[in-house]
């Protein structure tokens, strides 16, 4: 497809947010009692939302359940979505050090 030639399947990428839509996707995040970012830390979490989507549509394939923001707190800095207002940075980087 990438080189305009036939394919047997037009490839499709849907938006990396797909599941968050989904009834169970919120059912199951309550039933966890875990915010978005908690659920990063649990592999069986993050196995359960990455397969969803893939539970209600006919796709072939999912990416992995996770966020942008786990790049920040692996380097050590604080990232929190209250709700409502989006993600805070509590503590931003502010100098080169």
């Amino acid at each position: 497809a990438l080189g305009r030639s036939p394919v047997e399947r037009t490839p499709v990428w849907l938006f990396r947010q797909a599941g968050r839509h989904l009834p169970e996707y919120h059912a199951y995040k309550a039933e966890k009692n875990r915010s978005f970012l908690d659920m990063l830390s649990y592999p069986e979490d993050v196995a359960e939302c990455t397969l969803q989507p893939l539970r209600r549509y006919p796709m072939d394939a999912a990416i992995l359940f996770s966020d942008i923001l786990v790049i920040a707190e692996a380097l050590g800095i604080e990232v929190t979505m209250p709700g409502g207002v989006g993600i805070l940075v509590p503590n931003p980087l502010t100098g080169q050090e």
